[in-house]
């Protein structure tokens, strides 16, 4: 297996410009992904991993890779990634210097991969008779998108769907602030056009978060198919999507700011949902 002790090395530059430039995903249809726990989520989602690069030095001690380079890790990581003797996975080992210039954070247990793209399309979605869906026009920051990922995973959303998006699915700070989520919660990319054509056609309620002219969440039905629609911090949700609203609906502000960060918003919406929908389930029973 090839060894890598060179920041000048052209895959190690590759991968940095996965990691940086947006653009550069986009051709090589490749993102980084950064961790044992989040390569799990990934293999498990049906991703095709390309690249792994590991550092034994970093492995968990109890990872068998760590004690010896031709080991088969077991545990948490799946024995057909990182062996170098795996399928259509390459595989390289890494220096330590070289390990600590590409790693986001020191506790991703020694192993960044290069994945490959999969593009999700609104049809593609499978929804059951009461969907929740949670929509987003144009969020800009890659941390919101994923800290709102991990909500919607915990509440058992069944799709985000990211409208006019200025940040991409596949930045590195969204897989990172996730942690995993952004394999286990179809999110797909759209234009707001589009989301509103498929929400209606399906007989999705639309509910978008606003302060004007809105009724308080908590009094608002979300037991059906609902889609829960949020705008960004500065410039919340554009007339197209007000429009498209079946019911405006906020959540009371008791102090003297005016807005919450919008991931937790979207998390105090969606688990509202969740309440109104175990009480309906325990009423039928």
């Amino acid at each position: 297996m090839e060894q890598i002790t060179s920041l000048q090395n052209p895959k190690i530059k590759q991968l940095l410009l996965l990691q940086q430039k947006s653009s550069e995903r986009r051709k090589t249809g490749l993102f980084v992904v950064e961790g044992q726990q989040e390569l799990q989520h990934c293999l498990e989602a049906g991703y095709e991993v390309d690249t792994v690069f590991w550092c034994p030095a970093v492995l968990p001690p109890d990872n068998p890779a760590a004690q010896s380079p031709t080991a088969k890790p077991s545990g948490t990581l799946s024995p057909a990634v990182l062996p170098p003797e795996a399928g259509a996975a390459r595989c390289f080992q890494v220096s330590p210097d070289v390990y600590a210039k590409v790693a986001y954070r020191g506790t991703t247990e020694g192993v960044i991969a290069e994945v490959r793209c999969k593009s999700l399309r609104l049809e593609d979605l499978l929804l059951g008779e009461h969907p929740l869906i949670v929509v987003l026009e144009s969020v800009e920051k890659p941390g919101n998108l994923g800290a709102i990922l991990r909500s919607a995973d915990a509440s058992g959303v069944d799709a985000v769907v990211v409208c006019d998006p200025l940040t991409d699915l596949y930045n590195p700070n969204l897989i990172r602030s996730s942690v995993g989520a952004a394999f286990t919660v179809p999110c797909v990319a759209c234009s707001s056009a589009d989301c509103i054509a498929f929400l209606k056609q399906r007989g999705i309620k639309i509910l978008t978060a606003q302060l004007q002219d809105s009724h308080l969440y908590y009094d608002t039905d979300m037991t059906c198919g609902t889609a829960i629609v949020m705008g960004t911090e500065h410039d919340g949700l554009t007339d197209q999507w007000r429009q498209a609203a079946d019911a405006h609906i906020r959540i009371p502000m008791l102090g003297q700011i005016d807005s919450l960060n919008v991931s937790v918003s979207a998390a105090i919406l969606m688990f509202e949902a969740v309440r109104q929908r175990k009480i309906e389930g325990d009423r039928r029973r």
